[in-house]
């Protein structure tokens, strides 16, 4: 995994985006909805250091996956500067099969985004989980 691959997969979800609040070294990764009131606001699913020499990736994760992943791997961690219960930080530093740091980026993209509203979500066009809410197979 690389700097460019990282940012295609965080850029190939609906709505989402990159940005630079924190200075030209740090991406942070977001994706846009529109809200009730017609304005459009930005919620974070990765952050990154795009540094060859301290690549890394925070990405939001499920509490309890989140424990067994660090457990599993000690390129896993806390995220610095994040609610470590819900962020885990990933070194990137080719140990991890490019596989599962795409897997969790749609995990956290997914986490995101179903704290959105049912209209935000369908406006993404996102129905992976919205869509199995209603008791199906």
């Amino acid at each position: 995994m690389d700097p460019d691959a990282l940012r295609a997969i965080c850029l190939s979800f609906p709505g989402t985006y990159e940005d630079y609040p924190f200075g030209p070294e740090t991406a942070v990764f977001k994706v846009r909805a529109r809200t009730a009131g017609g304005g459009q606001e930005g919620k974070l699913f990765a952050l990154s250091s795009l540094d060859l020499r301290d690549f890394y990736v925070n990405l939001k994760c499920e509490p309890s996956l989140a424990v067994q992943l660090r457990a599993a791997h000690p390129e896993i961690t806390g995220a610095w500067h994040m609610n470590k219960t819900h962020w885990n930080g990933v070194r990137l530093n080719g140990s991890l099969p490019d596989s599962m740091v795409r897997d969790m980026v749609e995990d956290s993209y997914d986490l995101v985004v179903a704290g959105l509203s049912r209209k935000q979500q369908e406006q993404l066009g996102w129905a992976r989980l919205a869509g199995s809410e209603g008791g199906g197979s």
